[in-house]
């Protein structure tokens, strides 16, 4: 029995510990599709991440407030699925005053920033331990914040192409010892969900009822016969 817990506790630890250096998953109802409805990121430079699934003509909406001086990052990548090998969304990076409409037309280049991938396809890939996925990088933005106030991220496709990306902002690493237990869990069946990776789930839920079971009737076999 001691050897079956050993086991199970690395299992679980060799599963997780990798996650120390991932980003923070945002979950979301997709329902971010114009200014109004933006997803709100809650510190742009926590790191976090965001899948998603984009349609033909869509186009998907993320806000968040930056002072004067902040650094800020964000990157695009597509996950290794057959099909998505030349699908690279624009990333446009905007601040409130063309929304608001206090932007001067000469201040148009200004307040809007597009970034496209100019590297070859199927493009560079890297591999994410916790999910078990392998992603395409596309572009990767680094920028200094210009002035205070409440900026936009959209991403869409120009070449009326759906697919799926995930989206990553900022760069600072920030878990806890509880998200290993609420967090982490969660993003890891995220992962599966937006890669349609159902085989693994149901391995994982066998794993997590089938563990207590065995052990459960270890501990049943023994009492039996001590009787």
């Amino acid at each position: 029995m001691k050897t079956i817990l050993f086991l199970f506790s690395i299992l679980i630890l060799f599963s997780l510990s990798p996650t120390v250096q991932a980003h923070k998953l945002i979950s979301h109802d997709d329902s971010h599709r114009d200014y109004d409805s933006a997803l709100v990121i809650p510190d742009h430079k926590i790191s976090w991440a965001i899948y998603e699934n984009l349609g033909v003509s869509e186009t998907k909406f993320y806000t968040f407030d930056a002072k004067k001086g902040d650094s800020f990052y964000a990157s695009i990548v597509i996950p290794k699925l057959e099909g998505l090998e030349n699908y690279s969304p624009s990333l446009v990076l905007m601040n409130d005053d063309i929304f608001t409409g206090n932007s001067k037309s000469t201040d148009i280049q200004s307040n809007i920033q597009k970034f496209l991938y100019e590297g070859d396809y199927p493009g560079n890939e890297f591999y994410e331990p916790f999910g078990q996925v392998t992603y395409w990088e596309r572009q990767e933005v680094k920028s200094i914040i210009p002035a205070d106030g409440q900026y936009f991220i959209l991403v869409l496709d120009e070449k009326n192409q759906s697919g799926k990306y995930s989206l990553a902002i900022g760069t600072i690493e920030d878990f806890s010892g509880a998200d290993f237990f609420t967090i982490l869990p969660k993003a890891w069946l995220d992962t599966k969900l937006f890669l349609n990776d159902y085989v693994s789930i149901v391995i994982a839920i066998s794993m997590l009822i089938g563990i207590p079971s065995l052990l459960f009737v270890i501990v049943l076999r023994k009492r039996i016969f001590k009787k």
